[in-house]
């Protein structure tokens, strides 16, 4: 619980609330050296409490008990490994996505999107072999990889210990943010939510978010909202390939439609105009020249939230560069921590991005409850190297495990049919009294609905 309480304190909720939330213990949830249980259950708790919050603002009478259940969080945590379309697992992890030996240690790279796979073999002047990868770095050292694949535009890193990253100029910048930051942008009027009706308490419920992610975090957050009533649709670039597995474990409750921002900006600015919640999953300032910086959208569309994610971080000298959660862990020290210098290890679930969506959600939904009572448009932003630095805060040191025995997420697992074929899927963790348990509608064709809201 400790860590719940100070997750909810950053978040300026009601410590009273608290006494709201129950716990359900599971053995075997999440082994880890780091605490990831724990972890876990506090990003999954302050976003189901936010949402029991904004439920009771908007039905009236007291906040719902909400509940954390070990078993629903971590299997709602590895979701995509648990994913099966037509009873065919997914491949989460391309050939080229992995640990390699460099001449002084271990280079982690990531190549799952066509273009960065490219990149990456461009930058090391081999072809698509993993052998002739292997041979390239075993020569070179992980330093030197990092720049030369960054600078090519592909994903590499060298493996690090946590001192090692703390001693790094952006490890100081990040370790300097909130666990989520919340700016107060302006001084729009109070926002004025209508009654929520029906059957069951949907704080979203006629909120309009426009979805600008991608990969897994911000595709969580947006995923999280859907589930609580929102009209959710994501934009993508027509140019730009999406991981079909990927939409499918990520994409539920929404509307996926490809906008091109460059020649399409009247479609954007629409779409705009009635949005309540703008989230972005792009590298930090990569969407500017679109107007779509949070101080932009805000002067446009007054009252609204812009929520924010990166991979390292809005400031330092890594905040341009790109990174996804398996990177971000073998930088930051987590590998070592989980395996060694000879053994690079990773957390029992891509923990950094699942953890990192429940808490952009609970951060807009705080920021929703907020501007009921002060207004102002609001921005939130977070950072996996961020919350990566808070999950190395919580080590022992002690090197053990956590857990034991065996684990079934069997009872979190359900199926349904869906555009896609029969999807087996994770159910959502975040549940308070009255929510909803799953959500109203199931991943469809990624890119093929119209750019419009409902």
């Amino acid at each position: 619980m400790n860590r719940l309480v100070s997750f909810w304190s950053g978040l300026g909720g009601d410590p009273a609330l608290l006494s709201r939330v129950s716990a359900v213990g599971r053995p075997g949830v999440l082994p880890s050296r780091l605490p990831v249980r724990e972890f876990a259950g506090a990003c999954v708790g302050v976003c189901a409490l936010a949402a029991a919050e904004l439920a009771a603002r908007r039905a009236g009478g007291e906040v719902p008990a909400v509940r954390v259940d070990d078993g629903a969080v971590a299997t709602a945590f590895v979701s995509e490994r648990h994913l099966r379309i037509d009873g065919r697992a997914p491949e989460n992890f391309a050939p080229l996505s992995r640990f390699w030996r460099t001449a002084d240690g271990w280079a982690r790279t990531h190549a799952n999107y066509p273009h960065h796979r490219s990149r990456l073999l461009a930058a090391l002047g081999v072809p698509k072999d993993p052998d002739a990868v292997a041979a390239v770095l075993a020569r070179r050292s992980a330093r030197e990889v990092e720049e030369t694949v960054t600078a090519a535009g592909g994903l590499a890193v060298a493996l690090r210990t946590p001192g090692e990253w703390a001693a790094h100029a952006q490890a100081s910048a990040v370790a300097r943010l909130p666990l989520v930051q919340r700016v107060r942008l302006d001084s729009a009027p109070a926002r004025e939510f209508a009654a929520a009706g029906g059957d069951l308490l949907l704080p979203a419920a006629g909120l309009r978010v426009l979805d600008l992610t991608r990969v897994i975090a911000g595709p969580v957050a947006t995923r999280t909202l859907a589930l609580l009533g929102a009209d959710v649709l994501r934009l993508d670039p027509p140019g730009l390939p999406e991981l079909p597995d990927q939409h499918a474990d990520t994409g539920f409750g929404k509307r996926s439609a490809r906008v091109d921002l460059a020649c399409g900006r009247e479609v954007f600015e629409e779409l705009l105009a009635r949005a309540d919640v703008v989230v972005t999953g792009y590298r930090p300032g990569a969407l500017d020249r679109f107007g779509a910086s949070a101080e932009a959208l805000a002067e446009r569309r007054p009252g609204v939230v812009v929520a924010q994610l990166s991979a390292w971080g809005a400031t330092g000298p890594w905040a341009g560069r790109r990174g996804f959660d398996s990177l971000v862990q073998a930088a930051t020290g987590i590998a070592h921590v989980e395996g060694g210098r000879d053994h690079p290890g990773a957390l029992p679930a891509q923990a950094l991005d699942h953890g990192t969506g429940y808490l952009l959600a609970a951060g807009v939904l705080r920021s929703l409850s907020e501007q009921a009572e002060e207004g102002g448009s609001r921005l939130v932003r977070v950072a996996l190297a961020r919350t990566a630095g808070e999950l190395l805060a919580g080590a022992s040191g002690s090197g053990a495990e956590e857990g034991e025995g065996e684990f079934s997420a069997t009872p979190w697992l359900t199926e349904r049919d869906s555009p896609l074929g029969r999807l087996r899927y994770a159910l959502p963790p975040v549940a308070f009294a009255g929510g909803p348990r799953d959500w109203g509608r199931a991943p469809g064709v990624w890119g093929a609905d119209a750019a419009r809201w409902r």
